[in-house]
This record gives structure tokens, sequence and C-alpha cells, in this order.
């Protein structure tokens, strides 16, 4: 069985949006064998920290939150574009157009059981970068018409610098989760099985989780 692990490690040193200070983890041991006889640490971070589920509350007030989460979701058929050679810092509507056609004889590529992951330029970077590749409010809207499950990229953020969180708001109102902070370096593009393991926490606007991916044909999903 082929499996990649595309999570970020979680520390006090790890890239955090926009290299925010308030954003990143805090780990603090509470309790170590000095003292007793059992070693213990506490954790405070954003839930916005590495990789992450954003949820339709992040970006509307009657959106649902974390209690709302489909256990379905965790599972999905997938695909990998690699747009690592992208000259612009944005995947719009053509970009996945051509990408369909580059990959057709991989059959159905966007269908509603199916998530898409975005490998770019992010993926070759350790430390948080300003000009990150996102995905732009045209290949939202030409993601959220073809009806699919999920879209994930290998940035803090699914978008930047766009007037009133247009993509964000495009997929999320489309029924589209949103996984943000990837690591797909060593992944190459083709079809995948994708198992993402969210927190089980409730009422909240995103989930941290644990997110790899199966070469497809190692595990059948029905």
């Amino acid at each position: 069985m082929i499996l990649h692990d595309i999570s970020m490690a979680i520390s006090g040193s790890m890239p955090v949006y926009k290299n925010k200070e308030e954003k990143k983890p805090v780990l603090t041991v509470t309790r170590d064998f000095e003292n007793g006889d059992a070693f213990e640490t506490r954790l405070e971070m954003d839930l916005h920290t590495g990789t992450h589920i954003d949820l339709p509350l992040h970006f509307n007030p009657d959106g649902d939150s974390s209690e709302k989460w489909d256990v379905d979701g965790m599972f999905t058929r997938c695909m990998v574009f690699d747009f690592v050679d992208l000259s612009a810092d944005t995947i719009s509507k053509e970009d996945l157009e051509q990408k369909e056609q580059e990959m057709k004889d991989a059959g159905t590529i966007f269908a509603r059981d199916r998530t898409i992951l975005l490998k770019t330029k992010n993926s070759l970077k350790v430390e948080f970068d300003f000009s990150f590749t996102y995905l732009d409010k045209t290949g939202a809207a030409f993601l959220a018409e073809k009806k699919i499950a999920g879209v994930g990229i290998d940035a803090l953020g699914i978008e930047r610098d766009q007037p009133d969180h247009e993509t964000h708001k495009i997929l999320l109102e489309s029924g589209i989760w949103i996984i943000e902070g990837l690591r797909l370096g060593e992944v190459p593009q083709g079809e995948y099985i994708l198992a993402v393991l969210p927190l089980k926490i409730e009422e909240v606007e995103a989930l941290p989780a644990r997110a790899v991916l199966l070469a497809s044909g190692s595990m059948p999903l029905t």
C-alpha cells in the first residue's frame, strides 16, 4: 500500500498565516518527571493552524458549523492536480479546464464524490510565502458548477487579497468543503483515495485535521 501523509506537523516554529505571532501554536509542559511520575503538555492554537478544514460558518454567520460535518466526507476519491510550474500565482477556470483536458484519460475528473487537491509551488517552500499561489473566484465558480465534494490546497489559505473572500464563499455556499495547509511536495499528479480525520469539536468554524492519500487501488471505495 502506497500512503502519503500530506499533513503539516504542529510545532511552535511552524509557518502560520502571514507569520502572525498570535497564530503560532504554544506548547507548554505542565508536568514533567522532575516533579512527578508523568509527562504532560498543554497545546494552545488557532483552529486554522496547519492542515485544517474550513466550514461555512467561517465566512457566513448563518453557515453550518462543525457539528454538521458529514462523516462520509472523511473518505473520498481524489485527484491531485500539479500546478507547480504555473507561471501565474492564481489558479483560474482556464487552468482547471486545461488540466481536465490533460487528464481526460483518467475518466471522470469532477464528480460529486470527488475531492480536488491543488499542488503548487507552495509545497516547495517551508516558510510562509506572502505571494502564495491560490484559487481565484473563476476557478472556484468552475468547481462549484462541477459539484465536487471538496477542494484542498498546499497553502494556509485557499485565497488571498480578494475582496469579500469570494473564493471561500463560492465554494462553501455550494456545499464544497475546503482543506488548507496540505503538504503535497512528494505527491505525483494523479488519482488517489483521500482520508481526512478532523478533530471532533462542536460548534466551531474550522477543524484541525490529519490527512493522508492512498494510491488509487490500494483500498476500494464504494
